[in-house]
């Protein structure tokens, strides 16, 4: 028997449809797998949702994609061309850094030249480091990200042989203390060191291994796709059996082997191959086992307002990170649950400045996100969250000069981390799965392959590598090459 008839033969069921949840089903209907997608909510995408109202459409997960060419090789793998697919938009500048009674902005272009130049404006010695700064982040950048990305860490072993050269390259110290060496002006640190918080990471405390996040926005720039990421999800999903409305409630094992999955409702579909797009730090409930022994921590949740605006605010970029002030211990509040932050720095996202079709004429669709504490913080939110929404959007009509902003609304929803619990059964309420610290990195996040269970598997932000649109992208590919792996093992 042939590995590809075996395959033709064999049925994958992906629990959720997610990025990495569709990047991997794409993967395996292009090995030969009969592939099905189970998606609890009525539309496919997960937390890379779409909400549109009144004229008004807002991407309501992730925002920013970075690392273009990781979606044309899991575009590929499906047999389909992402740019046939899908329209992208590069964005230079990629994002603009305002602080809190502060003149002064920064506009963070993927051009080192344009970069330079905005660095000077606060200090010409740290213009003059910025070389030694991506030349130091280079290595980080292929020999962590790039190339440990891309490959499981089955066992302790596997991943010591990564371990010296991340210690030489200096890339397992906090991010912000590595930005730190190379730059003295604490706005410019702040510049280079926040990337972190999109995936759900502290930059004073989550190894500096992701500060090549940095490097791959200078490397391959920051892009926006017509219609939002969404566009995305329609895209990857349009080949695939999505069955939407379809919870999980158990995944049925026998003999040590994956058997297939339990609907809510009662319906059996049998599996070769089970591959979780669900919370990783809920398998061992799908599984119907104790928690594990070793509990890894989540991420922070997010305070979001999708607000459909009569007006257009030019102080705003297409992405705009707001910083408030007493940012550190603003993040340390947020990423520790010690409680609802007193300031506030927030990341806006103005997609009509790229596309005026995702808002009314002349108006504004702008996804304000704001991190706040995970459901683990003593924080009452149905009896704060209409007062913590007046003081966000009064913070930046006086601090950060967006007049009229909240007579402007017109349209108007809301996440809190009750939502992102009830929504995608988040534990805990995290936006971002795993935390990226130290100890939640490469071999020790929840493992591509599920131990014990053959045939079952991890995708998504939480497994290895990571979150982010790159992150579960290249994940999938871990994992798919998995697959491929234990498939010939069989044979």
């Amino acid at each position: 028997m042939t590995v590809s008839s075996l395959k033709q033969r064999s049925r994958a069921v992906v629990i959720g449809s997610g990025l990495g949840g569709l990047a991997v089903a794409l993967r395996l209907q292009g090995q030969g797998y009969d592939v099905t997608v189970l998606e609890q909510q009525p539309a496919p995408g997960g937390r890379a949702a779409r909400l549109r109202s009144d004229g008004f459409t807002w991407d309501s997960g992730p925002s920013l994609i970075t690392m273009p060419w990781v979606l044309e090789e899991a575009f590929a793998a499906g047999g389909l061309d992402l740019h046939s697919e899908v329209t992208l938009r590069r964005l230079d500048p990629l994002y603009r850094l305002r602080w809190a009674g502060e003149e002064r902005a920064l506009d963070f272009f993927s051009d080192a030249d344009a970069l330079r130049s905005e660095i000077a404006r606060f200090d010409e010695r740290d213009a003059r480091a910025l070389d030694g700064f991506l030349a130091a982040l280079k290595p980080i950048y292929e020999e962590g990200l790039l190339a440990a990305g891309q490959r499981a860490f089955p066992s302790a072993r596997s991943f010591a042989g990564l371990v010296p050269s991340m210690v030489r390259l200096r890339a397992v110290m906090p991010l912000h203390a590595f930005v730190s060496r190379h730059f003295r002006h604490p706005r410019v640190r702040e510049a280079f060191s926040f990337h972190s918080l999109f995936i759900g990471g502290d930059p004073y405390r989550v190894p500096a291994i992701y500060g090549a996040l940095v490097y791959l926005q200078l490397l391959d720039g920051g892009w926006y796709a017509d219609g939002g990421v969404y566009s995305l999800v329609e895209a990857m999903a349009r080949p695939l059996d999505v069955r939407c409305d379809s919870r999980v409630e158990t995944i049925e094992t026998g003999s040590g082997r994956v058997r297939g999955v339990w609907l809510e409702g009662g319906e059996r579909i049998t599996a070769d191959v089970v591959v979780s797009n669900a919370d990783v730090l809920r398998t061992h409930e799908l599984l119907g086992r104790r928690a594990p022994r070793r509990r890894l921590r989540p991420t922070m949740s997010a305070f979001l307002l999708y607000l459909g605006c009569d007006q257009r605010f030019d102080e705003l970029l297409h992405h705009t990170l707001l910083v408030g002030r007493g940012y550190r211990d603003f993040i340390r509040d947020v990423t520790r649950g010690r409680g609802l932050p007193s300031t506030f720095s927030t990341y806006v996202h103005a997609p009509a400045r790229t596309e005026t079709a995702m808002a009314t004429d002349g108006g504004d669709s702008l996804a304000v996100l704001m991190p706040v504490p995970n459901l683990r913080a003593d924080v009452d939110w149905p009896r704060v969250a209409d007062g913590l929404r007046n003081a966000l959007v009064n913070d930046m009509e006086t601090t950060f000069g967006l007049s009229g902003l909240d007579a402007s609304v017109r349209v108007e929803h809301r996440m809190t981390p009750p939502d992102f619990a009830s929504r995608f059964g988040a534990v805990d309420g995290n936006a971002f799965a795993v935390e990226p610290t130290l100890h939640q990195s490469a071999y020790f996040r929840a493992p591509n392959r599920v131990p014990g269970v053959r045939g079952l598997f991890h995708v998504g932000g939480g497994t290895h590598p990571g979150a982010g649109i790159p992150g579960v992208l290249m994940g999938a590919g871990v994992t798919a090459g998995l697959i491929a792996e234990d498939a010939e093992v069989r044979v």
